[in-house]
């Protein structure tokens, strides 16, 4: 665990104490033994103690927060979710998500390469690693990332769709229009694909 998961996972601790606190699922300090040192039990406590509730049910609820935009209750959520049970992609993915919408990208491009290492054939990690260069101007390493996709998936319309705007940001407008057009052969309901080509 790096240091700076260590320190997410210890600001998850208290938002997940903020969050639950109206249900007193967290144990009174009072009702410790007497015989211990207060201080270090609360500094050996492990993730487990943060909440009773399991990795699918933090996950589910972290989905609820998402939906309602309170985003760091989500974060805190799936951090917590991500201690209990680490490696699994998905968290990791929506972790990364979330800090990518909250404009942290440095962070959201941390938990999407681990979420890869664990992951490999994950398109929309690709994707989403690809938005983020190229918001940074990173072409290079964003088409690397839509190429990944490709060929993980060649039939995956987003794809084609984000490689049509990677290719407008570069001046590569012929290209472009086919990226588009092959997202909308692959699905004709794609209206954000259709706008996009019409603007060219």
């Amino acid at each position: 665990m790096t240091t700076l998961q260590l320190l997410m996972l210890i600001a998850s601790g208290f938002f997940a104490y903020r969050i639950f606190q109206h249900v007193q699922t967290l144990q009174d300090p009072e009702e410790k033994n007497d015989n211990t040192n207060r201080t270090n039990q609360s500094e050996q406590k492990t993730a487990k103690t943060f909440s009773p509730f399991d990795p699918e049910a933090l996950i589910a609820k972290a989905d609820e927060a998402y939906e309602q935009k309170d985003y760091q209750k989500a974060l805190a959520l799936l951090i917590e979710a991500n201690a209990k049970e680490s490696n699994n992609p998905d968290t990791l993915f929506k972790i990364g998500y979330i800090f990518q919408q909250i404009d942290d990208n440095d962070e959201a491009l941390n938990y999407y390469k681990e979420a890869l290492e664990v992951d490999k054939n994950n398109e929309y990690i690709h994707n989403s690693m690809a938005s983020i260069y190229r918001k940074r101007g990173e072409f290079a390493s964003a088409k690397l990332q839509l190429e990944a996709s490709l060929d993980i998936d060649a039939n995956n319309p987003i794809t084609y769709y984000n490689f049509g705007n990677l290719l407008v940001d570069m001046k590569h407008i012929d290209e472009a229009k086919e990226m588009y057009k092959k997202a909308l052969e692959l699905d004709a309901d794609f209206t954000e694909a259709r706008e996009e080509l019409e603007k060219l």
